[in-house]
């Protein structure tokens, strides 16, 4: 599928540091060929945003984000709030036509991998549904490991075709600190998914040069379709 799911472990894990990054890179290196973005659901101003004002992506606000509810809450209390469910189909529409139409699709997912887009269903459980990849960003910090643990086993109960893990250092962090709170060979060993690489802290997220750089030290052949990725 020409698409990946960027998951992660809470709402403030790297999802958007991750997409960005990935989509600077594209533009940088594949400039070639057609990238979509899609926000499948968002509740508060926040990522579509960002995305418009970072991004060419030659795409309608509706295409980037099918279901936007104003509450900064989980959708489903998001759009309750506004006498509306959240209805899935829509967006399953919207990504199925960008699917169509780009070479690669980038989907970033609303909060965690447990987190619900409806009363019924969770992020995981979409990612199933609609036979998304998925990579998964974990931030490094102190429980990472548990952390790690706990959504790939989440994404394995769901049948999640999970790529593999991103580390994302949210906060500025030493090769020490990376070391001791998310040893990759633990990790790796305990989830059987391998780490893909990590994003450092930029001081400056919106830097599309350092966003690019970013990505490129990840493994890119994991994540990317080929034979677009360089």
């Amino acid at each position: 599928m020409k698409a990946l799911l960027v998951a992660g472990t809470d709402t403030d894990s790297g999802k958007t540091l991750l997409t960005t990054a990935l989509v600077a890179y594209w533009q940088k290196y594949c400039d070639r060929y057609r990238i979509g973005v899609c926000k499948p659901v968002q509740s508060g101003v926040g990522d579509r945003e960002l995305y418009q004002r970072l991004f060419q992506l030659d795409q309608t606000a509706a295409e980037l984000n099918p279901l936007y509810y104003q509450a900064p809450l989980a959708p489903p209390l998001a759009a309750a709030k506004e006498g509306r469910q959240v209805d899935l189909a829509v967006a399953w529409q919207t990504l199925s036509q960008l699917m169509a139409e780009r070479d690669w699709v980038l989907v970033e997912s609303a909060g965690g991998l447990g987190s619900p887009l409806t009363a019924e269903l969770t992020v995981a459980d979409l990612a199933a549904d609609w036979r998304l990849p998925v990579v998964l960003v974990v931030t490094v910090r102190l429980g990472a490991i548990a952390a790690a643990v706990a959504n790939v086993a989440l994404a394995r109960q769901a049948r999640v075709n999970l790529k593999g893990i991103v580390l994302n250092c949210r906060e500025p962090r030493t090769q020490a600190e990376i070391a001791d709170w998310t040893p990759t060979e633990l990790i790796e060993s305990l989830t059987r998914v391998p780490i893909l690489g990590i994003l450092p802290h930029l001081s400056d997220p919106t830097d599309l040069t350092a966003l690019a750089d970013a990505a490129a030290q990840l493994d890119l052949e994991a994540l990317m379709p080929q034979p677009y990725w360089v």
